[in-house]
């Protein structure tokens, strides 16, 4: 037996002023709990694969036990279906999203906000619900991570779907080097990296011309401009034959540029990413229509960053206290950007290092231990 509920619908009129009252509460609540659904949902992210998660432990591909897909948190439905499919290749999805995390910490370890993990499978925390340049960048470097991760492991034969990469030998090869090998298959990286990670966006559906919409699209592009960085860095690496090593053929194949590269190239696309806003038929545009449109390969945002500076619940910041700062510098790492102004305080600590060095034959190294005691400044 179905319930009736006081919703209006064309051609029914509630009868009294009550009734029709608490229909007007009841779709505000309805309203507020979708509201609340939607911020849990999209507080999982399938970038916690990179953090301690099942996915890299061997124990959940045993015959019998719980399957895998349930137990990883974070993934959409289209992503779960995408799992259950390809499962051998959730461990290389895990190893890119960590891959991108530990690049995104690595590239911002001298600004106030250090690409910092949360203990939650938000892995960002409630930054990443702020459509900022930060976002921009994590959701670009995570996207470029998974072609990183998939490509190589079609390179390496762990996967049952793809091997080396098959891509047409370069016009500008010379003639007498072969082109063979065995290559990083980018072009299957691109293309299941795409499918999985934009499937997440993809799913959503929101009002043309809401916030959420604007969402959508920046995450999509900045997806692509991390997945694209990550193609176009890639180049021909060649290895010699002859005898004594005299170079007379080389064998050529296509190779992934060092995801250090990539992160370089991603880092000083944030630094000039374009403003964007929606336009009335729900495309984004520049803010600043001077400058030139970015291309896909570029990075966007639509919100302001909130301030790092201080601790705040509610944007996510983490604040830069007790952040570590350099006195003499005057880049974002020293003490009075780091700090904003609040100052610092100084202590000193013991280091011990490897020291002087040298070679045995045949055929270690080896190396004393030096201690020495330096000053630390601390942001108050």
């Amino acid at each position: 037996m179905k319930k009736s509920i006081g919703i209006l619908s064309p051609g029914v009129v509630l009868g009294t002023a009550g009734s029709a009252m608490s229909s007007k509460f009841f779709l505000m609540a309805l309203a507020i709990f979708f509201s609340f659904a939607q911020v849990v949902i999209e507080a999982n992210s399938w970038w916690s694969l990179g953090m301690n998660n099942p996915v890299q432990m061997s124990e959940v591909y045993i015959i019998g036990a719980q399957p895998l897909c349930s137990q990883l948190a974070g993934l959409s439905q289209g992503q779960k279906k995408l799992c259950h499919l390809y499962q051998d290749h959730m461990q290389y999805i895990g190893e890119g999203a960590k891959t991108g995390i530990k690049e995104c910490q690595y590239q911002f370890r001298h600004r106030r906000w250090n690409c910092s993990t949360v203990d939650n499978t938000s892995v960002f925390g409630r930054v990443m619900q702020i459509g900022s340049r930060e976002t921009a960048f994590t959701y670009a470097v995570s996207a470029a991570g998974v072609v990183n991760a998939m490509s190589r492991a079609c390179r390496e034969g762990e996967l049952s779907t793809c091997g080396c990469s098959r891509a047409a030998r370069p016009k500008d090869l010379p003639r007498d080097w072969l082109w063979g090998g065995c290559g990083d298959n980018i072009d299957y990286g691109y293309r299941f990296a795409k499918e999985f990670v934009d499937a997440r966006e993809r799913e959503r559906i929101h009002a043309k011309g809401s916030y959420e919409s604007a969402r959508i699209l920046m995450n999509l592009h900045n997806n692509e401009a991390g997945r694209r960085t990550v193609y176009n860095l890639a180049d021909v690496a060649c290895k010699c034959h002859g005898v004594s090593g005299s170079c007379s053929l080389k064998t050529c194949w296509l190779q992934l540029a060092d995801f250090r590269k990539v992160g370089d190239a991603l880092k000083e696309k944030y630094d000039s990413a374009a403003a964007m806003r929606l336009n009335s038929r729900g495309k984004l545009v520049q803010v600043n229509s001077r400058f030139n449109s970015p291309t896909t390969q570029d990075l966007v945002y639509i919100d302001p960053s909130p301030d790092y500076c201080v601790r705040n619940e509610s944007t996510g910041s983490l604040g830069t206290q007790g952040r570590l700062c350099n006195k003499t510098s005057e880049g974002m790492d020293g003490c009075e950007l780091m700090c904003c102004g609040r100052g610092y305080d100084q202590f000193k600590t013991v280091q011990t290092e490897r020291c002087h060095c040298k070679f045995h034959w045949c055929c270690y190294v080896k190396c004393k231990k030096c201690t020495e005691i330096v000053d630390q400044f601390v942001c108050k």
